[in-house]
């Protein structure tokens, strides 16, 4: 038998709306940047959005202003230095309302009062814009070293670290991975013995993002005689402190990345610097990586999509054999595959986004942002490797109109490093697939997670 709804009860399509201001406007937003196809998100170029409201429109022409202005005109020079970019640049960020926007009032940041996720990804979707480089990088490393923090750390020890570091005095990186363990998170070996009031330190910890640039360290530890996650604590740990060396590893990329090896012998930390309860430290670790990985997507999906801008104008220009690169069909096929990755990426974006301000459980977020990153960062490898095939050689020298993509080809591997880092793999062949946990392991972790639930869902029928 056939049911019939009668058609006056269903839901019926509104008539689009005509008239000039529907064609330069988003939901009374002005199109803003570019607006050659694919070179800007959709609802810059007037796309309707249910996503973004003023405030998110405030604080993208604040980004862009301060990486136009700050970033751009002395990235080059901060690049090529041995020092990277100033540390003073932290504060001047702050100054212009950037380097707080993820904090509140009570840290002593600049939030706004309607802050959601969607602010986060134009924060790092704008950053991204300034074409590699890592500058002003160590934002998004204390990002990830803060919330360990912020959430399980007593009062004193907020007291002492927070305030300095939202409004850019001070930095403070995460210290994991070690050189027999990256992904492999369950069986560091770096040790805290107790006695008495302190913890005696000993180990190392190599890759560490922004590790010249840090006053302090959230330095994950094995405390106790637990094997595994359960027997793993987080400390913050003073870079001052007696009996710890930090040398720089030279990389790929640019200076402005600060990676260095962090090595710990016998030094003495206050049992008060315990971050939370001991012990918990793995399931702190956990919760902090679903937040990381959407911070290395939303970099890399703004860094696959400058390589398709660049390319695309190129191809516009160039000629070969009598005619511009666009007018060979095999170009517009590389065009017309990345726009297709870049777009699909910064839906994924925005659909988990939308999770983490309906504050969907760790257990919905854990696997949508494993393959949320896996896809970020095989989209921006695929990216920078068409723009480079599209420039030819002129991808291949520092100078030019090929030299941006040069610099993100070369830190496709490398770049995410400077805004992203944590779980690596030193067998990995691809850098980009490594920071936030590798491709195998996370696509893995995503498979053996979706049939758990499916086992779960089964057991109930």
């Amino acid at each position: 038998r056939h049911i019939i709804i009668p058609r006056s009860v269903l839901p019926q399509p509104q008539q689009p709306r005509t008239g000039p201001a529907d064609r330069s406007t988003c939901a009374g937003m002005k199109r803003f940047g570019s607006q050659l196809p694919v070179c800007e998100p959709q609802w810059y170029q007037g796309g309707a959005s249910p996503y973004y409201r003023k405030s998110h429109v405030e604080l993208r022409a604040r980004v862009r202003k301060f990486v136009e202005e700050r970033i751009k005109p002395n990235l080059d020079t901060w690049i090529e230095s041995e020092s990277g970019y100033p540390r003073e640049l932290h504060e001047e960020a702050f100054s212009c309302g950037v380097q707080g926007v993820l904090f509140g009032k009570k840290w002593g940041g600049t939030m706004p009062e309607d802050f959601d996720a969607f602010h986060e990804l134009v924060l790092w979707d704008e950053l991204a814009r300034s074409g590699g480089g890592a500058a002003l990088g160590h934002l998004a490393i204390n990002t990830m070293a803060l919330p360990p923090i912020l959430y399980y750390a007593s009062d004193e020890i907020k007291k002492k670290v927070v305030k300095d570091v939202v409004q850019g005095r001070k930095n403070i990186s995460l210290a994991i991975s070690e050189p027999s363990y990256g992904s492999d998170v369950a069986n560091i070996e770096t040790s805290a013995v107790r006695q008495g009031d302190y913890f005696i330190v000993n180990g190392a910890k190599k890759w560490i993002t922004g590790a010249l640039m840090a006053d302090f360290f959230t330095v994950a530890v094995r405390t106790g005689n637990k094997p595994g996650l359960k027997g793993l604590s987080l400390l913050l740990v003073d870079r001052d402190s007696k009996g710890i060396d930090i040398r720089k590893m030279e990389t790929q990329a640019s200076h402005c990345h600060h990676i260095g090896m962090v090595t710990f012998d016998d030094v003495k930390v206050p049992v008060a610097n315990l971050i939370g309860k001991e012990g918990h430290g793995g399931k702190y670790l956990m919760i902090n990586f679903n937040h990381e990985r959407f911070v290395i997507a939303a970099g890399a999906n703004r860094a696959a999509r400058l390589c398709y801008s660049e390319a695309f104008q190129y191809s516009m220009d160039r000629k070969t054999f009598g005619k511009r690169l666009a007018q060979h069909q095999a170009i517009r096929m590389k065009l017309a595959e990345m726009a297709r990755m870049i777009e699909s990426t910064h839906d994924m974006l925005e659909r988990v986004a939308y999770q983490f301000t309906a504050k969907a459980p760790d257990s919905v977020l854990g696997p949508l942002c494993a393959l949320l990153k896996v896809q970020a960062s095989r989209c921006f490898e695929y990216c920078a490797r068409e723009a480079s095939q599209i420039f030819g050689g002129s991808s291949l020298v520092k100078e030019g109109r090929g030299k941006i993509v040069e610099r993100l080809y070369r830190e496709v591997r490398q770049k995410l490093r400077c805004v992203q880092m944590v779980f690596r793999m030193t067998l990995q062949v691809r850098h980009s697939a490594i920071p936030g946990g590798s491709e195998e392991i996370l696509m893995d972790f995503f498979a053996r997670t979706a049939l758990r639930t499916a086992r779960k869902i089964r057991a109930r029928l």
